[in-house]
């Protein structure tokens, strides 16, 4: 079976009506993958399949617009009558389990054991589950931050997460079927580069030779469309925007 990418939200960094915050489900080589869990993505996520299936979740970093959901999905699992068959893996940043315990205002988190098989990230992180395997990297980003590729009998997904340019991005991009990246501004200012350009999408996704790119997370002093049009004008070929409820086999 091929990978497929269902877009569950895009938006940044807020969700807008219609358009959750960045969320994504991967499925392929006998698994299916949440990957980040902004607000609003835990409810299309329903759409697409019953969350008491998901093999695992995948965090790329910890603010709110990529990992606020998990806390939705808790109270889904441990409260309300949705039981997965065994407590669902979340690889996260390091910190994860202790944050959403305090949203339950609980200093000790073996309560969400239950519910939840918290895995830390580092750069290097790699996990396989049946034909699918999952490498993080670390990326550029102003906290802990990681990018992804998911690979299967062939077919390879690279997802930059939140980063400014950095050589990690170009190595996880190589050679991608499809690249997701992100294009969350309009030009970088002072000296700290945590996000991308539309011009820095397609400039990585050029030189990694990636087959397609999606441009998402387009913040809020940019259109998609005008995101995705400076993307491709880098990447020298057609770029195209993520758009929620879209399924993309490759």
């Amino acid at each position: 079976m091929p990978l497929s990418l269902t877009i569950l939200g895009t938006a940044s960094p807020y969700p807008r009506p219609g358009r959750p915050c960045s969320g994504y489900l991967l499925r392929g080589g006998g698994t299916e993958i949440w990957i980040d869990a902004g607000p609003g993505t835990f409810a299309e996520l329903q759409r697409h399949t019953d969350p008491e299936r998901l093999t695992a979740i995948w965090i790329s970093h910890l603010h709110a617009d990529h990992s606020a959901d998990l806390l939705a999905a808790a109270y889904a699992f441990a409260y309300g009558g949705m039981v997965p068959p065994v407590p669902i893996r979340v690889y996260a940043p390091t910190d994860c389990a202790r944050r959403l315990a305090g949203f339950f205002g609980r200093p000790d988190i073996r309560f969400l054991s239950g519910v939840f098989d918290f895995r830390p990230l580092y750069d290097g992180h790699t996990v396989r589950h049946w034909n699918l395997r999952l490498t993080s990297r670390a990326v550029a980003h102003d906290t802990e931050a990681y990018g992804l590729r998911a690979e299967s009998q062939g077919s390879v997904l690279a997802y930059s997460g939140d980063s400014g340019p950095c050589d990690a991005l170009a190595e996880l991009a190589s050679g991608a079927d499809l690249f997701l990246c992100e294009a969350d501004i309009d030009r970088h200012g002072g000296s700290e580069q945590a996000h991308l350009t539309p011009e820095d999408a397609g400039d990585i996704a050029r030189k990694a030779g990636v087959r397609e790119l999606f441009v998402t997370h387009v913040g809020p002093t940019l259109t998609r469309e005008a995101a995705t049009s400076r993307a491709a004008a880098a990447f020298g070929h057609p770029a195209r925007t993520a758009r929620e409820g879209e399924t993309i086999p490759f």
